[in-house]
């Protein structure tokens, strides 16, 4: 019965178009009040502030709003512009060279940012008219930004990561050395599908710059291009934790936008806290909604029963495991927001892969990797909603263009999946 109220609310106010985090928070709320019937209703709801106040005030999290504000420092002070205005300066003469900027600069960016979104963002603006000058066409040059900027959860430092550690509670260093390699690997194949692509445009080519220019744009590139050197090997290191590597990042981008660049002022600064707040705010409570959802479902022990049902489908076999795994998140990315799927999934699939021998790390690089591909798949993937407002496109036609780079990522989430050795190698 409690099972029926928790799916039944949530899937109803979710066709009536609820912010997820309220579908999440809500269809708990009526499970726990269904859960609790005939006890004082006092006592029933007093394990809600304390869910939500647990699950937001892990010190693990506290790297979220710092790595937000990073990226909002980063992007205001006109770090964007400097690496792609490099890019361009090292690739734009290649055929093709537009489209592999556009590539290079997400990863880059993403490794600054930690977030999809903001990459497409961040980037599009400048990308998406350079990438339509260049000859490619509208439709697959947002569908490009849209899936290069995908590539913001999987390439550390990345936000997603920080969710699923402190759910897991696995090593979130470990799983941002995890995450490098496949996140190159999506970038590789965005590479690929534009190339080939650009065969068959009547692609226009940049001069080719020389070497003062080059200097030039490294020089006013270099203190953007310090920010994941610092972040990472400070981390891989040991210098500082993850959380604390975010703090660092913050006063890092600060220093370099107020004292070197000098593109921050005081009203850019209200903006960055205001956009800042606004998202972590989004994010926490997004994280209370779904903690409710999954203490609704161990309570209810439908996790020890779907747990029960997957051993039983898969036989004590990791493969078929992993195509469940991977079916039910490609399916689940159309609908939800990352942060909200690991926190449903993650206790249903991580004592099923414990009990396979699956390492945690590599579990959480495979549904990370699904996620991102979310982020770019019809009908609510966030980042062709922003790739099309900057486009001016529709998303009819964006999910058109978006093809051949779904199946190029597609295919790297199949190695990712089934050679654990691409995620685990630096581990």
């Amino acid at each position: 019965m409690v099972g029926i109220v928790l799916l039944g609310v949530f899937v109803l106010l979710l066709a009536f178009g609820a912010p997820i985090a309220v579908c999440l928070g809500m269809s708990s709320v009526a499970a726990i009040l269904v859960q609790g019937a005939g006890k004082p209703l006092v006592a029933v709801m007093s394990v809600l502030p304390r869910i939500c106040s647990a699950s937001s005030s892990k010190f693990v999290l506290l790297a979220i709003p710092f790595f937000i504000i990073s990226g909002n420092v980063m992007e205001k002070a006109g770090i964007s512009g400097r690496l792609i205005n490099l890019a361009e300066k090292c690739l734009g003469h290649i055929k093709g060279g537009m489209a592999i900027v556009c590539v290079v600069v997400s990863c880059f960016f993403a490794a600054i940012s930690g977030s999809g979104p903001a990459t497409v963002a961040a980037l599009g603006l400048i990308m998406i008219p350079a990438l339509v000058k260049a000859g490619y066409p509208a439709a697959f040059s947002c569908a490009l930004m849209a899936a290069g900027g995908a590539i913001g959860v999987v390439i550390p430092p990345s936000i997603t990561f920080v969710v699923y550690g402190s759910i897991a509670d696995a090593s979130i260093t470990d799983l941002f050395k995890a995450g490098m390699v496949p996140g190159l690997a999506m970038g590789a194949g965005l590479i690929i599908v534009a190339l080939i692509l650009g065969r068959k445009c009547d692609l226009k080519v940049s001069p080719r710059a020389s070497k003062e220019e080059r200097l030039k744009a490294f020089k006013d590139a270099f203190f953007g291009l310090m920010m994941p050197v610092i972040i990472l090997g400070g981390i891989y290191g040991g210098i500082f934790t993850p959380t604390e590597a975010a703090a660092v990042s913050v006063f890092y981008g600060l220093f370099v936008g107020i004292f070197i660049y000098r593109e921050i002022d005081v009203k850019k600064m209200i903006d960055i806290m205001v956009d800042s707040c606004s998202t972590t705010a989004t994010v926490m409570f997004i994280t209370m909604g779904a903690s409710l959802f999954a203490y609704v479902l161990t309570r209810a022990r439908i996790d020890l029963a779907i747990k029960d049902v997957m051993l039983s489908i898969t036989g004590g076999n990791w493969i078929i495991f992993f195509i469940i795994v991977n079916i039910v998140l490609l399916i689940a990315g159309c609908f939800l927001d990352s942060t909200s799927a690991l926190y449903i999934f993650t206790p249903l699939f991580a004592p099923v892969a414990i009990e396979l021998g699956i390492n945690p790390i590599h579990l959480g690089v495979v549904m990370i990797v699904n996620l991102a591909i979310g982020l770019f798949t019809p009908p609510v993937g966030v980042n062709l909603y922003v790739a099309c407002g900057i486009g001016k496109i529709s998303i009819e036609d964006i999910s058109k263009g978006v093809i051949s780079c779904l199946i190029a990522m597609l295919i790297v989430l199949l190695l990712v999946t089934y050679i654990p050795a691409i995620s685990l190698m630096f581990v």
